[in-house]
């Protein structure tokens, strides 16, 4: 079944009844689905109500002057609008151009040159259309950028198994996660930004910037206390806060230490499916100033998973117990950390989930 072409609209604005007839013809011809008023106010109303691709608008109307008329339709459309009268001096024509007119045309005129006159406006992209472009080719952008801050692979060291999922819920989003190796093991974040879009994706990019800044200061808690003070200036510039895990593996004695940030979405998931959330070590960062946050350890047996997600997955699920026991169930019946985390973002699909959701595993062979 083929889809029916769209119908572009046009509004004719014109008080003279023969002339008005003829441009609907001309219109009509051309493929516009027409209307028609006798009126300036008339010719706004109806704009206002129904809009259109296309307006012809004459400068002499019995009740407001076309100039003030076009005037009015640029407050909310950017429709082609051109006008057509018989006053064709030059400060006419300038007044209406500089109004918003995108042309101008005198009375009489030629129907074949009106035709000539509307196919060159509509050959032009509009200002809107433009910027859409542009704003779109952005958002390209800024898309490529933010997964090429995302671990390119999965990592392994030392019978540990680290992989990620992500999934914004508009083109680029708030969460984010990183790991790289560490001496003895491995270093992994995962953060979530207040908001959404564009403005959230900034922030992200520039937590990990400052995590992997403070990577080789030791202890934990002093390491991630610093970037919490580079953070807070950013943060409180642009109103926002950041729920941020943080932990550093030592492989060898399968030792985690960790700082949760007001983010308590880490789960200890043990071969049986029995699970406990981790600590948290303090507030979000940026929620309130000069912060401290404790560090915590853990120690992952042979067949354990530390599970992280973000609290995107709670529009699924009714609660934080509702959710931990179905992720600890997903992610025991997966067979390496990618698939679980591939498991886990599966259960929000297709389902109503308005913020990012992310999901990072990191599982010790048994």
């Amino acid at each position: 079944m083929t889809e029916e072409p769209d119908v572009r609209r046009a509004l004719v604005i014109e008080d003279d009844d023969d002339i008005r007839g003829l441009l609907v013809h001309i219109l009509t011809k051309q493929g516009f689905q027409v209307s028609a008023v006798s009126s300036g106010r008339a010719g706004v109303e109806l704009m206002q109500r129904d809009g259109a691709e296309l307006v012809t608008l004459d400068l002499n109307l019995p009740d407001i002057d076309g100039v003030e008329v076009c005037r009015q339709l640029r407050r909310f459309s950017d429709a082609y609008i051109l006008m057509i009268t018989a006053r064709g001096e030059e400060l006419d024509r300038l007044t209406g151009l500089d109004t918003g007119a995108d042309d101008y045309i005198t009375k009489p005129f030629s129907p074949r040159e009106l035709g000539s006159r509307i196919t060159a406006l509509f050959r032009r992209p509009r200002a809107s259309a433009v910027h859409e472009a542009a704003a779109q080719d952005e958002l390209r952008r800024a898309v490529e950028v933010q997964r090429s801050l995302l671990p390119a692979e999965g990592l392994s060291t030392d019978g540990f198994d680290i992989a990620g999922s992500f999934r914004p819920s508009r083109n680029v989003g708030g969460d984010f996660y990183d790991w790289y190796p560490s001496a003895g093991g491995l270093q992994l974040t995962l953060a979530d930004a207040m908001g959404k879009g564009m403005g959230a994706a900034l922030i992200a990019a520039t937590v990990r910037a400052v995590m992997r800044s403070v990577a080789h200061r030791t202890p934990l808690s002093e390491a991630f206390s610093s970037a919490g003070r580079i953070l807070e200036a950013d943060l409180e510039q642009s109103a926002s806060f950041v729920t941020l895990f943080h932990a550093r593996l030592d492989a060898a004695a399968g030792i985690l230490q960790y700082v949760d940030a007001g983010h308590g979405l880490a789960l200890h998931i043990r071969p049986d499916g029995s699970c406990s959330r981790l600590l948290t070590g303090g507030p979000p960062v940026g929620a309130w100033p000069d912060q401290e946050w404790d560090a915590h350890q853990v120690l992952l047996e042979p067949g354990d998973c530390l599970a992280v997600v973000s609290d995107g997955l709670l529009d699924v699920y009714p609660d934080v117990e509702v959710l931990t026991a179905v992720v600890a169930g997903t992610v025991c019946g997966s067979p390496s950390a990618q698939a679980a985390c591939d498991a886990v973002l599966a259960l929000a699909s297709g389902r109503d989930v308005s913020d990012d959701a992310t999901a990072v595993v990191l599982k010790r062979a048994r």
